[in-house]
């Protein structure tokens, strides 16, 4: 209880954490109720095509005359599940491989952490261009194996850094002591002084998901028949629509991308700050409280 009252109060005092959570905030409710704030069927072709801002398209037509606002809107609901069950089964994965490569030490230690660099040094976007283009499945699951397999490596490093420096605490010993399971010892006294950065390691994997998948769509490796910011792109693209004067069609997914990678990245930074106090603003005294500070010294 007290641990949530501390993540709590700092999230309330950091305007990192702020900003971010009412921009994510704002986004899973869009989520949650695309066909609610959309004004129009996103993929009906009924309207004038190439139309710039209006009344009635408030960021204007595709070439196929369809509604781009109403296009972003329902293009959410794709790119934030990407996110969030990339981010999920990332951090789930990181987590296991991880602190289990330290709680146990020794030849599994060696082998995850050899499996963990093998993966870290491979370039990660020719691998899931690679890897896509050989499944030639273009399914939403597909794309999230594919994220996951790729994305899962350096918050393992991170955690297996973190979980080394409390092997040997004294909490630890007195739980190994009491005769408890390896695997009570890791969930119930490992992880808990974890949880700040395992969170922050969970948005930064669902940052990485929503960047990688918006370019494997972009680059038409993805479902372009579907309604996300990546195959927006990839059909303003397509269609030269900054050329052929339609660039809302292509900046308006990009803002929508850059939108969410900034609540995600703001929420990654307080995180981080939680758990290193390190990396917190120092916080500037008062003149009062410094006037005090002197006279006393005096």
């Amino acid at each position: 209880m007290n641990r949530v009252k501390k993540i709590w109060k700092f999230f309330t005092s950091s305007k990192k954490a702020a900003v971010g959570s009412l921009l994510l905030l704002a986004l899973l409710v869009v989520t949650a109720f695309p066909t609610f704030f959309a004004p129009y069927d996103p993929s009906a072709e009924e309207y004038i095509p190439r139309q710039g801002p209006s009344i009635s398209h408030w960021l204007g037509t595709t070439a196929f005359g369809q509604d781009i606002l109403s296009q972003v809107i329902v293009g959410t609901r794709q790119s934030m599940l990407i996110a969030l069950v990339v981010g999920l089964f990332c951090t789930i994965l990181s987590v296991l491989v991880g602190v289990s490569a330290a709680y146990f030490g020794g030849a599994i230690d060696d082998f995850l952490a050899m499996a963990t660099d093998v993966i870290l040094v491979i370039p990660t976007f020719p691998l899931i261009i690679v890897i896509t283009a050989y499944a030639k499945a273009n399914n939403f699951w597909l794309l999230v194996l594919v994220l996951v397999i790729t994305g899962w490596s350096y918050g393992a490093r991170q955690l297996r850094v973190q979980a080394l420096s409390f092997r040997n605490r004294d909490f630890l010993q007195s739980a190994k002591a009491r005769g408890e399971s390896s695997w009570y010892v890791i969930i119930f006294e490992m992880l808990p002084p974890m949880t700040s950065l395992i969170v922050a390691n969970f948005l930064g994997a669902a940052l990485y998901a929503v960047l990688a998948a918006a370019a494997l769509q972009f680059v038409g490796l993805g479902n372009i028949n579907t309604q996300s910011w990546g195959t927006m792109l990839y059909w303003a693209q397509n269609n030269e629509a900054l050329a052929t004067g339609m660039p809302l069609w292509a900046l308006a997914p990009g803002i929508a991308i850059a939108v969410l990678g900034t609540s995600l990245a703001l929420l990654n930074y307080a995180f981080d700050e939680l758990a290193n106090p390190a990396l917190r603003p120092i916080r500037t005294l008062k003149l009062s409280k410094l006037s005090k500070l002197v006279g006393n010294k005096s």
